[in-house]
């Protein structure tokens, strides 16, 4: 069993990392801001901090009203994506597992389907978000009741159940716009993901289930050592494996629900960023998991800024950035061996 101790510096260069990503992702835009400046008025907003050196009142309107929420989401969204791939991979012990394995990206896809073709789809936080939060959950609830009830139980058989309630879903999707194929061009605009806010509300929306999730998996992280040494080894450790699992895979679908329930679904960031950090940092997941959580948040805010500079005016949706990034090296990965 792995032993690594999660050491300082890994850590201050994935804090080193997000911090120098956000504020660059704050300073690029139709309007440029200077990094420095943005610094400088980030820090005023500390008590008795005063620099006086900072953006002006428009720069500011910029800074915290458009931009800044934008870049908050992204780091929550990209902490909970890696984070919660690289508990899934752990959990069920494959290196193919990412957030959308049990179902909840068809599940999140049916919700938002649903919204939109309801009508639901330009009402905030009412509307997609909390249908497509709901459908995530139901889809990872429905996946671990049919992979329970097997006879062999286990990883396996909740891996297979989550590829059939998918495509249950996945097919119930396509009905329903195929019947509905006016609202083609929204649906598929929430489905490719997106960064999209009105201010920061859908941060504080988003905030307390990655809160939630986030503490849960760091501070359970240990266990998925334990875990990957098998569930008799684990038994024999005094560790009831099934509990375990359980608490990680509750903790790893909520967090994935709130991603994806306000981001849509983007790709590739929950497989590719654990599989970065095996590679740089070792294998055990008490590094991994943390470390993933600091480099998901920067691989997000990063593609994020792509997506919105790239065809500027025009944005590409964050998901197809993800996967045209994520999917060569995914191959580079699989061409050495996935470890």
């Amino acid at each position: 069993m792995t032993t690594a101790r999660l050491r300082f510096t890994p850590v201050a260069l994935g804090v080193a990392v997000v911090l120098v990503v956000a504020v660059f992702a704050c300073a690029l835009g139709p309007v440029a801001l200077a990094p420095d400046q943005i610094v400088v008025s980030l820090l005023e907003k500390i008590p008795w901090v005063h620099l006086g050196t900072g953006l002006d009142a428009t720069g500011q309107a910029i800074l915290f009203q458009l931009r800044l929420p934008r870049v908050v989401l992204g780091v929550l969204v990209g902490a909970l994506l890696a984070g919660c791939g690289a508990t899934y991979q752990g959990v069920f012990r494959n290196p193919l597992a990412d957030p959308y394995l049990l179902g909840a990206a068809s599940g999140a896809g049916l919700g938002a389907v649903g919204a939109i073709t309801l009508g639901l789809g330009g009402a905030g936080l009412l509307g997609v978000p909390l249908f497509a939060f709901a459908g995530s959950l139901g889809a990872v609830a429905l996946t671990y009741l049919i992979g329970a009830s097997g006879r062999s139980g286990g990883t396996t058989a909740l891996i297979l159940a989550g590829v059939a309630v998918s495509a249950f879903l996945g097919a119930i999707q396509t009905f329903v716009l195929q019947r509905h194929s006016d609202q083609l061009q929204q649906v598929y605009s929430w489905l490719l993901g997106r960064l999209t806010v009105a201010g920061w509300s859908e941060v504080l929306t988003v905030l307390p289930y990655a809160v939630v999730s986030l503490i849960g998996i760091v501070i359970t992280r240990r266990l998925l050592d334990v875990l990957a040494v098998g569930d008799d080894e684990a038994r024999s450790l005094g560790l009831n494996a099934a509990a375990v699992r359980v608490v990680l895979i509750v903790l790893a679908s909520l967090g994935t629900a709130a991603a994806v329930s306000t981001a849509g679904l983007i790709g590739f960031v929950g497989l590719v960023v654990p599989h970065l950090v095996r590679l740089v940092f070792g294998a055990s997941y008490r590094v991994i998991v943390p470390l993933s959580i600091l480099y998901g948040a920067a691989v997000l805010v990063a593609a994020d800024t792509v997506a919105r500079m790239a065809l500027a005016p025009s944005e590409i949706p964050i998901g197809v950035v993800t996967a045209f990034l994520g999917a060569p090296f995914f191959a580079i990965l699989l061409r050495r061996g996935l470890r």
